[in-house]
């Protein structure tokens, strides 16, 4: 799906909201207004007057219900449970029904990305036994799957500690993700980009996930949700998308915030692919996940990313982007803007 999709879809979404509420406050006042006059006009021997509606009771806390729909607590909450799990190098909401993660936070700085603690070779995926045993992803739902078990906070960024770098491999973290042309590609190139960004921005911090946007059925055109889901039997959904949103900060109390939010399609993507056409309002993102964001951050904070920084990858090859996690920075401006790729 293209940002331009998403971009209609978010725009028909409020549309849609728009033209409900609307539609439902013409209704209130052509009932008012029929009321009114109805109440104004004199009965007929021949046209009894219709009864008018008395007002509701009210307050509500006057009436005694003689129900308790919430009694049914006594046998346990049904739920949503989103399982919010702080790690050293993490902080995540877990979604039990799709068995991913809502959203994986991290914080980078030049200090954290620096240090090498840690070694990979050391660390092995694991279930994540904080999330209840019928709920939880697990190793044998991957097995011939077909996906990666793709990192929403790569372990590349939490090397300063190997318990740290260990906790990146549960499969809270994770999502299917294609492998080949994806996850091992332009994933990660764009994981290197992330980590660039603290050559400029001495704190930065992202926020990953999967999404599951709808397609156009090109034979009767309606709009649909289809995803596979793996594992035997099928628990873990496979999303269609993932996004990132990334804050760079300048460092400064109540400094500037430079916000850029990302879509990508869980599929081989060029590398020539600009990085910039993923590029989405950060609403587009709230408004197809039912997440927000930066609901705290003032307008007057907010910077556009990719007016402040080259939004493009570095495309190296995976041997040569371990050796140099950081890579170059993108390049400024004497302005203070970065220029923009071209298409």
């Amino acid at each position: 799906m293209s940002k331009t999709t998403l971009a209609i879809i978010a725009g028909l979404s409020a549309a849609a909201g728009s033209a409900a509420t609307a539609a439902i406050f013409a209704n209130r006042s052509q009932k008012k207004e029929v009321a009114t006059s109805t109440t104004s006009s004199p009965p007929t021997s021949t046209s009894p007057r219709p009864p008018v509606p008395g007002p509701l009771p009210h307050p509500f806390k006057d009436l005694v219900s003689p129900v308790n729909p919430t009694g049914v607590f006594q046998y346990g909450f049904p739920g949503p449970v989103n399982d919010l799990h702080p790690t050293l190098s993490t902080t995540s909401s877990f979604d039990r029904r799709t068995r991913n993660p809502y959203w994986v936070a991290e914080h980078i700085t030049p200090e954290s990305l620096s240090a090498n603690n840690a070694d990979r070779r050391h660390s092995v995926f694991v279930e994540d036994e904080s999330i209840p045993e019928k709920f939880r992803a697990k190793l044998h739902d991957y097995f011939r799957s077909g996906y990666d078990r793709g990192h929403q906070v790569p372990a590349a960024d939490a090397k300063w500690s190997q318990d740290a770098l260990d906790q990146t491999f549960l499969l809270s973290n994770m999502c299917p993700q294609v492998g080949e042309g994806f996850n091992r590609d332009y994933w990660a190139h764009f994981e290197d980009f992330c980590r660039r960004l603290t050559n400029h921005y001495p704190s930065v911090r992202i926020v990953t996930g999967p999404l599951y946007l709808p397609r156009r059925d090109p034979q009767d055109g309606k709009w649909r949700i289809s995803y596979e889901v793996i594992g035997n039997p099928p628990n873990v959904a496979v999303p269609t998308h993932f996004y990132k949103v990334i804050f760079a900060e300048d460092g400064k109390t109540g400094g500037d915030v430079s916000l850029g939010a990302f879509v990508l399609p869980n599929a081989k993507i060029d590398n020539e692919k600009p990085l910039q056409s993923f590029e989405v309002p950060i609403e587009a993102i709230e408004r197809a996940s039912g997440l927000e964001f930066a609901s705290k951050l003032p307008s007057p904070r907010r910077k556009k990313l990719c007016e402040q920084v080259t939004c493009s990858l570095l495309v190296r090859d995976y041997a040569e982007r371990q050796k140099n996690l950081m890579g170059a920075a993108p390049p400024k401006k004497s302005d203070g803007r970065f220029p923009l790729p071209q298409r």
